[in-house]
């Protein structure tokens, strides 16, 4: 069950998973998935017979969706929702209309990310079309779109900010037995229940000398309560705790992603690259906790107070902002809040031209290490990486943009940016390093182009970044990693401790893949949970540590850890087989089956259900999974197949599968630690193979 080692996305694993395929298929509402639904499509086809509820959402709200059918089928509420209940072949948008059709009523995620939907709003006029019953499940303040508003005029409503999640749970549920109500419940169209929570923050700033402006600015808060619930300091005296238990300290603050408030809402890849500068120039004052990017990224669009942010990522202050460029000119307005009194402890606005920005980044950066009044801690934060070229680094940050999307939508365009900027300025230190992650998330971490092609110029290209910045942290790691994928454990060693000298706050996940290759599972753990403690809502993060903890066999701690990944993010590729596995392995058997079956990736479920019918004896149910695990995965994961039949003892075929993954470069780093391959560590051909490895005996 060992967690696959995928290089990574903008300094982070893009997903550390059991033995899953990389390739992810998007969740319900994104992208190509759902598109064309036709009047001429033949629903009956692809129908859902005796269904209850079709689960319409926005794919940015799947947790809740999730949530939402969960606690609906516990109570006997028989639910439609994709990516789960869309068969393999079937046609995504016939899937879909033949579900609504098919079902007694559809229930709406209502939010401020169902509101643009075109996905959402056909799916909701399709099912108004057919006399459904419409349930609205109200998440939010958002005001409803025209369209919207039109369809649900006459709907039942369940406003959860006014209820609470539970009881707004039981409501729904009432609500689908009961059936089709003749006026509204809850909450009326149009309501502004719950407006007075948001936030518009007004924002006191001075520009230039001497002349005070006051701004109005929607700073990226208007996604999160401003209730004034003490995140820090429950009562005086009492040291305030994270939501992980652990002491907050003063000296720490989370850089929340900047809002684009451009006319045009197209300076979003300037906003969170400017983010992400800010959260790295803080990572390296000394004694400052800054979490990182991932965590600091996770509550962006989501509804939350700024006491429920502070306490999940353990800070005492917050730092957001907002972004409005046009043309050559930006202006960029910082605020930063401390969260246990809601209290403006500083606030900026800068108006430059662009070719200034590398000096605001240190501006704010320095600005609010004063603000914060932290003269015992020693050093300043680093200057911004620099090129001379503001359009090479324009590039960079589209690129990066693109490279911090999970998916493969957006790497083509992360390569091509990339590539442009370090053209446009060949000495661009940064540009190159990032253009060699890029170049290794497409090839290993989304299979989308040949390991052996793509080493060379990923290589290549931080090396060159090395070259011109031998102290570049980034680019060490790079190396460590291209290392990592060769089976080169000593050199990868090598380039990860330089980096880990250069930037202690980088790379703690490749160390822990390296501990892993060397049987050192003790180490492994600890800096996974080091890792955890920098990235407190990094869903990978923690699917990682709970496959190091089976393979430890600290069974109860593995439970844990990945129940919180699942409750991070429930439907993340990979996250549910890690669970249902580890429950099969503890005995709950048909929880745990429930789980693997919940993956969205048909390739993770394969696997998974072939592990755990292998595992529970059950040779019928394990010979058809392993035949379908086959048919879908044999040249994408052989490394998996070859763990189904060590497990089988069937050695001759498991040799053969695990001599195909070395052939195709799958990951076998943890091979000599792996539970899966137990039977077959008394055959000498195994110990060859992992001198063939070079992994220790």
């Amino acid at each position: 069950m060992a967690a696959q080692k995928q290089p990574f996305k903008g300094g982070q694993p893009v997903a550390l998973q059991p033995r899953s395929y990389p390739g992810i298929l998007p969740p319900h509402g994104a992208g190509t998935t759902r598109s064309g639904m036709a009047e001429e499509l033949t629903p009956e086809l692809h129908a859902a017979p005796g269904r209850d509820v079709f689960i319409s959402y926005a794919s940015q709200d799947a947790p809740v969706a999730t949530t939402m059918v969960e606690a609906l089928e516990k109570q006997g509420i028989k639910c439609w929702i994709a990516p789960r209940d869309v068969r393999p072949g079937t046609v995504y948008a016939d899937a879909i209309v033949g579900a609504i059709y098919e079902s007694k009523a559809l229930v709406l995620v209502l939010s401020a990310n169902a509101m643009p939907s075109a996905h959402v709003g056909r799916e909701v006029e399709r099912a108004a079309s057919k006399h459904k019953q419409l349930i609205a499940f109200r998440v939010d303040a958002a005001p409803l779109s025209q369209e919207l508003e039109y369809f649900l005029s006459n709907s039942q409503w369940i406003d959860v900010p006014k209820l609470g999640m539970p009881a707004a749970l039981g409501m729904l549920a009432g609500a689908v037995r009961q059936g089709p109500a003749t006026t509204p419940q809850a909450l009326p169209v149009g309501s502004s229940a719950g407006g007075s929570k948001r936030k518009i923050a007004i924002v006191a700033a001075v520009v230039g000398v001497g002349v005070a402006v006051a701004v109005g600015v929607h700073f990226w808060s208007l996604n999160h309560s401003s209730a004034q619930t003490p995140a820090v300091a429950a009562s005086a005296g009492v040291p305030a705790k994270s939501a992980a238990g652990v002491v907050i300290s003063d000296k720490s603050i989370a850089v929340l992603p900047f809002v684009d408030m451009s006319e045009k809402k197209d300076q979003e890849y300037f906003s969170d690259g400017l983010s992400e500068e800010l959260i790295d120039m803080l990572t390296k004052v000394p004694d400052l906790r800054v979490p990182a990017r991932t965590s600091s990224f996770y509550f962006k669009g989501k509804q939350a107070t700024i006491a429920d942010i502070a306490k999940a990522l353990g800070v005492a202050h917050l730092l957001e902002g907002s972004v409005r460029r046009s043309g050559n000119t930006v202006r960029i307005t910082v605020q930063l809040i401390r969260a246990d009194s809601g209290y403006h402890i500083w606030s900026e606005t800068y108006d430059r031209q662009l070719g200034d920005l590398f000096k605001i980044q240190d501006d704010i950066a320095n600005s609010v290490i004063r603000a914060l009044k932290m003269s015992l801690l020693n050093g300043t934060p680093s200057p911004a990486p620099k090129t001379a070229n503001s359009d090479a680094y324009t590039l960079e940050l589209k690129g990066r943009y693109f490279l911090n999307r999970r998916g493969t939508g957006g790497i083509d365009k992360a390569v091509d940016y990339l590539q442009q900027a370090v053209k446009l300025d060949p000495n661009f230190a940064e540009g190159w390093a990032r253009l060699s992650t890029a170049l290794m998330v497409r090839s290993q971490g989304l299979g989308l182009t040949p390991w052996r092609s793509a080493r060379e110029e990923a290589l290549a290209a931080a090396e060159r970044a090395l070259a011109l910045d031998p102290n570049l942290a980034y680019a060490h790691l790079a190396i460590a990693r291209i290392r990592f994928v060769d089976g080169k454990w000593q050199e990868a060693q090598e380039s990860y401790e330089r980096a880990r000298s250069l930037d202690p706050n980088r790379g703690l996940e490749v160390g822990a893949w390296l501990a892993q290759s060397r049987g050192e599972l003790d180490e492994a753990i600890q800096l996974l949970e080091r890792h955890a403690v920098q990235e407190p809502l990094d869903v990978y993060s923690y699917n990682a540590l709970a496959d190091v903890y089976y393979q430890a066999g600290r069974l109860p701690e593995a439970e844990a850890t990945a129940r919180k990944a699942v409750e991070l993010e429930p439907s993340a590729v990979g996250v549910p087989v890690m669970l249902g596995q580890i429950l099969v392995a503890r005995g709950a058997a048909e929880e745990g089956i429930a789980e693997i079956k919940r993956d969205p990736d048909e390739r993770n479920r394969n696997y998974g259900l072939a592990w755990a019918f292998q595992t529970l004896g059950r040779k019928a149910d394990a010979d058809a999974a392993l035949s379908d695990l086959e048919r879908t995965s044999a040249t994408t994961l052989p490394s998996s197949i070859a763990a189904i039949y060590a497990m089988r003892n069937e050695r001759d075929q498991a040799f053969a599968w695990l001599e195909r993954a070395y052939q195709h470069q799958d990951d076998l780093s943890d091979l000599a630690v792996d539970p899966d391959f137990k039977n077959l560590r008394d055959d000498p051909r195994f110990k060859a193979f992992l001198r063939k490895m070079n992994l220790p005996e």
